[in-house]
């Protein structure tokens, strides 16, 4: 039996798309949706670029399909019917919102005309979902089906017990064969002595040399510009960071477990010290936390300054400045004026075409996967990104832990070979710190 599904706007200017995501069912959109959406399509953004696609959509259907009134056939069997009303909702108990209600009743009239066919309203909006089932009507939620919850995301490493004959082997060969179920390419391993726990090894799978081949994770003696990871999972990252064949590297953890300090000194070393990329570049969205305080003067490297203060900090304390150091005016600007480190935003990335960079994307969770897109494609020959971030700290208000473009990323980059990535999960930026993330 066919069903009814009729789309709220932030459905569709969340994911255009949306309207081929319904099988062979019936696909309503209510015409105040549309008077809705053309209030955003002169918009400079995500929600302006989803808007006119939309709009793309309908009017290609309506000249070549038939009338959108009547409704037209979609390439997975369903239909689509831009649909209205004249039916209203009891004014008294709904007295606001007058948009989102006649929204309702078109999905009201849709289950109350056609019974034998289940009328199902959905949108993104949690207290219009609640306001619907007030009203006796079905809603849900849009989200794709290859979504995960980020609960149950690809960590990037899992831990085995084996032999210690297998491990014995790993370091006195340099490879070992292991079967996995459903790892990814470069997924890190923690191998574990069955007759003696308290023995393990660090390994990953090394996909050059066969998909079930195992090596040993990269031993940093010497760490990386005075940087020693402090746990296995910021092992894992760092041999990640330094490995010159992974070119898209994700690292996702709460705050103070070291994804951006790892990332710097990483791009550091293989920018300064190595000399295998002409430059570091940096940079992060733009999304204040809490109230914005408005405008601020200057260029543009003035009006970065604040937002990037937490990429300077980190440049600055891998350089080791002292107090005296500090007084006679030394600092982060001392690599940018060696063309070594740069700070771009992400405003004027469109068009470019970016080759021999290490690039660094912080506080990722906060783009979308429009926008991350436009970033990775960005890289040219010999250029690595890396894109770092908490889906738990998310400022966007367009965005969620499940379809921000960090976890998109994620899970669309998880089987393949030039990709890797790693979940940390220890903090160490500081006791407080680490206790203040879990209890607070």
């Amino acid at each position: 039996m066919a069903k009814n599904f009729i789309l709220d706007t932030n459905v569709l200017l969340h994911d255009p798309q949306s309207i081929f995501a319904f099988g062979d069912n019936n696909v309503i959109v209510p015409i105040y949706v549309i008077e809705e959406i053309d209030t955003f399509k002169k918009d400079l953004n995500e929600l302006g670029r989803n808007a006119r696609q939309v709009s793309r959509y309908l009017d290609e259907f309506r000249g070549s399909q038939g009338n959108l009134c009547d409704g037209v056939k979609l390439r997975n069997g369903g239909t689509l019917r831009v649909a209205f009303t004249k039916r209203s909702i009891d004014p008294d108990m709904l007295s606001v919102h007058s948009m989102d209600n006649k929204i309702m009743a078109v999905a009201l009239e849709a289950r109350d005309n056609h019974p034998d066919q289940p009328a199902i309203f959905v949108t993104k909006d949690a207290n219009l979902r609640i306001r619907a089932d007030a009203l006796g009507l079905t809603s849900v939620d849009f989200v794709n089906d290859e979504k995960v919850a980020v609960d149950d995301m690809y960590t990037g490493y899992a831990e085995m017990t084996v032999s210690g004959d297998l491990i014995n082997d790993l370091y006195k060969n340099g490879e070992i064969h292991l079967e996995l179920d459903h790892h990814g390419p470069n997924q890190y391993l923690i191998l574990k002595n069955e007759m003696n726990p308290s023995q393990t090894a660090l390994a990953k799978f090394a996909p050059a040399k066969g998909p079930d081949a195992v090596v040993p994770s990269m031993k940093l003696k010497d760490g990386v510009w005075g940087i020693r990871p402090r746990n296995m999972e910021q092992s894992f990252a760092l041999d990640l960071l330094l490995n010159d064949d992974i070119k898209l590297v994700t690292l996702v953890g709460k705050a103070g477990t070291g994804k951006t300090l790892l990332a710097i000194a990483a791009g550091l070393q293989r920018t300064m010290d190595a000399q295998v990329f002409n430059k570091l570049l940096v940079s992060r969205p733009i999304f204040p936390l809490g109230k914005d305080i408005g405008f601020l003067p200057g260029d543009v490297e003035q009006k970065l300054n604040p937002w990037m203060q937490p990429i300077f900090d980190n440049v600055e304390f891998l350089m080791n400045l002292s107090r005296s150091d500090k007084k006679r005016g030394r600092g982060y600007h001392e690599l940018i004026d060696l063309g070594v480190l740069a700070i771009e935003p992400l405003t004027y990335i469109r068009g470019r075409s970016i080759p021999n960079q290490y690039i660094i994307v912080d506080e990722a969770q906060n783009l979308t996967p429009h926008e991350v897109k436009t970033i990775i494609t960005r890289a040219g020959d010999n250029t690595k990104i890396v894109l770092t971030g908490d889906p738990y700290q998310i400022d966007n208000p367009y965005l969620d832990t499940m379809n921000n473009g960090l976890i998109h990323v994620l899970n669309r980059f998880r089987n393949e070979k030039i990709a890797g990535h790693v979940t940390l999960t220890k903090g160490e930026r500081s006791a407080l710190a680490e206790c203040a993330s879990n209890v607070l």
